[in-house]
């Protein structure tokens, strides 16, 4: 088994490229994966690494027939979510070794809808859809070929029986048309679960956010008109920041104070000049990570300053970019103090934060045919030394799995030397 040695740096191509497919059945105010000029007026963090990383394709996922629009990881499972409702789950103990063409994954779960997220809480596996419907399946995965349960769709019976007869409990979804509040009018494209998990956060299409009890799936809140376009992207911090990222080219950020009933918004981080598509925040919550069809990743970074004097809501400030896509980011996900990027020019990027501040562009997986929708990455256990002709180099192992529209799960292994 060879690690590839990654090319450092990474360049930033200037010339301007327009991706002009769309999304399988995506509406016109969905991200698009175009890619449009990036932001020169945002200083570049990227910079070279002295480190040598090295990294490996040692699996391509193929069950799927269609786009993968969404995955998760959860134990030993990758749960991967598809364009025609597919919902399957794959061992990954069986993929940890380099294959090629694996079909080792169980059908779980076929509904309606495109599947465009996947959450994990204990035994519940949730699933956002473009039917504007969120599923919820029990699951069994030690019952070869056995489907996941549906136990519940959100809205319930009950929550929508419970808000018929109100007038009050209808809001505008268009013109000349009503729909009770619990209600999803447009795709779900965004699930997330609270540090407790004792809430589920999904966002829409429909420009609105809504907050669900897991205990028993009831609709606790709904913020109708959060943006003025589709919320693509949501993410949670373990401190109660709500942060959401729309197709209006904004971030709003919202939290729900001590005492309060209800998410407050508390203000706007507007840099990107096109359709915020991915959000991703690090594990303790002082970085927040935006990718937009710019082609630029945005990093935010908490004030302390800010949060001192009281301004609690504003507390995120942008640092700078991280550059090396040439078209549109369309997803993000981090893992320790990496940062991993999808992009409509078909590849992976890993990203480094280093001790100081900046960052370093460690790797670029190319190998996907079409545009990266989704992404996942892990610590690899089993691996944290690297034995590099005659030197032997400490340092950690992780593994990266990216879902395109080219219907593949790819998975990568990266090392990454000690700093």
């Amino acid at each position: 088994m060879v690690l590839l040695k990654c090319p450092l740096p990474c360049h930033v191509k200037e010339e301007s490229q327009s991706y002009s497919n769309h999304l399988q059945s995506e509406s016109s105010t969905s991200s698009s994966i175009s890619s449009q000029p990036s932001l020169p007026s945002v200083t570049s963090l990227t910079q070279s690494s002295s480190a040598s990383s090295h990294h490996q394709l040692i699996n391509t996922l193929k069950g799927h027939s269609s786009q993968i629009s969404s995955l998760t990881l959860h134990g030993k499972f990758l749960y991967t979510g598809s364009s025609n409702s597919e919902i399957r789950a794959w061992d990954r103990d069986h993929f940890a070794h380099q294959t090629s063409g694996n079909t080792n994954s169980q059908l779980v779960a076929l509904s309606n809808g495109a599947v465009k997220s996947l959450v994990i809480l204990g035994d519940k596996l949730f699933s956002a859809h473009q039917d504007h419907k969120i599923r919820v399946w029990k699951i069994e995965i030690n019952i070869p070929n056995q489907k996941f349960k549906c136990i519940a769709i959100l809205p319930t019976l009950h929550d929508r029986f419970s808000k018929l007869f109100s007038p009050k409990n209808y809001v505008a979804v268009r013109r000349h048309k009503k729909c009770t509040w619990v209600h999803h009018v447009d795709t779900v494209s965004a699930l997330a679960i609270s540090r407790d998990g004792s809430l589920l956060y999904s966002a829409s299409w429909d420009r609105s956010f809504k907050i669900w009890r897991t205990l028993d799936f009831k609709c606790l809140e709904s913020v109708g008109n959060a943006h003025e376009d589709a919320i693509n992207a949501l993410v949670l911090s373990n401190d109660g920041f709500v942060y959401t990222g729309s197709a209006d080219k904004k971030i709003k950020v919202w939290k729900k104070q001590l005492g309060d009933k209800k998410h407050k918004f508390l203000g706007i981080l507007e840099k990107h000049k096109s359709a915020v598509n991915a959000l991703a925040i690090s594990t303790d919550g002082s970085v927040l990570y935006s990718g937009a069809c710019d082609r630029s990743i945005l990093v935010w970074e908490k004030d302390n300053n800010l949060i001192k004097n009281g301004n609690g809501g504003m507390n995120m400030v942008l640092v700078g970019a991280l550059r090396g896509h040439t078209k549109a980011i369309l997803c993000l996900a981090v893992v320790e103090d990496l940062v991993c990027s999808g992009s409509a020019d078909n590849s992976v990027r890993i990203w480094r934060r280093g001790t100081d501040k900046s960052y370093s562009c460690l790797a670029v997986f190319e190998g996907h045919r079409r545009p990266i929708k989704c992404l996942a990455g892990a610590v690899d256990c089993n691996s944290s030394v690297h034995n590099g002709g005659s030197e032997t180099q400490t340092g950690s192992s992780y593994l990266v799995y990216s879902g395109s529209l080219d219907c593949d799960i790819k998975v990568w292994k990266i090392w990454v030397p000690l700093l």
